[in-house]
């Protein structure tokens, strides 16, 4: 049998994706059903169990597999990236109205209407996919009024498919963001996270974690310019300028932008040096 990633492929002993039938063994292969979620930043756990740990998160919208529900856990692969985890059942919804904007700035509250003064109900994440029914001027703001009845900011939306001209620029909105480990939202980032989400909204997949990251684009042997990723074992910078880097890191536990030269200082003795520079493009 083929080795695969099980963090890409869903199988276990027990019940595998279908579509892996030949490649894995398991007892039970199943098709799978498609849902998505509905609320607005969800965990990815390595078992069905919150206090597991977090591989990555969902946001509002996406689409995931769903091979297994029970005990109120789901196991889901994600149409995104095809990261496979566990994800609390509540969190999933069967159907929803089709997305036609993504919010595009790191966080955007949710009101009960289009009335800023409102209390709001929840806010989403940069990313979250949801769905504009119309649009009403509130005292010189529009709002984008949702499927649900709820208001946003207007501004703060694209259209589905409009993107940024440059990852970089939208890595640089989370600047001071928290430091989360297995964060992929505006709420709170790893490294791999923000690389992932600030390309996705340049109309850039990539995979979720540093290890497969590493793997994208082509290695830069020679000057490394904007754009460019810097990795280190385990972590993965994203370069401002050819001498500076932006990333979530565990020292200032935030999204910061340092010098390349000190974050190489600073991380050599935990890490070692870079181990290596790529370019998407």
């Amino acid at each position: 049998m083929t080795t695969l990633d099980r963090r890409l492929n869903a199988f276990r002993p027990d019940l595998a994706d279908e579509r892996l039938a030949g490649q894995v063994e398991a007892e039970r292969f199943v098709a799978g059903e498609e849902a998505f979620v509905s609320m607005p930043v969800v965990n990815v756990h390595t078992a069905p169990d919150r206090y597991s740990g977090m591989d990555t998160q969902l946001l509002h919208g996406d689409g995931v597999c769903v091979f297994e529900r029970g005990a109120g856990w789901a196991w889901v692969q994600a149409a995104r990236d095809r990261y496979v985890g566990y994800v609390e059942e509540s969190a999933l919804t069967q159907t929803q109205a089709a997305s036609t904007h993504v919010v595009s700035v790191p966080r955007s509250f949710v009101y009960p209407e289009p009335e800023l003064k409102t209390p709001p109900v929840t806010a989403h994440s940069m990313g979250a996919r949801v769905a504009v029914v119309e649009e009403v001027e509130n005292r010189g703001t529009l709002y984008a009024v949702l499927a649900s009845g709820e208001a946003m900011i207007a501004r703060h939306l694209l259209p589905v498919g409009a993107v940024f001209t440059d990852f970089v620029s939208v890595a640089e909105q989370f600047i001071h963001a928290p430091y989360l480990w297995g964060g992929a939202s505006g709420f709170g980032l790893d490294c791999s996270g923000l690389v992932q989400l600030s390309m996705f909204m340049a109309g850039q997949r990539v995979p979720r974690d540093t290890y497969m990251q590493a793997n994208i684009g082509s290695e830069v042997e020679t000057e490394v310019k904007r754009g460019d990723l810097v990795f280190w074992r385990g972590h993965v910078a994203i370069l401002t300028d050819d001498e500076n880097v932006i990333h979530a890191n565990g020292y200032t536990m935030t999204v910061s932008r340092e010098p390349l030269a000190e974050a190489t200082r600073r991380i050599e003795p935990f890490y070692g040096r870079p181990v290596g520079f790529r370019r998407l493009l």
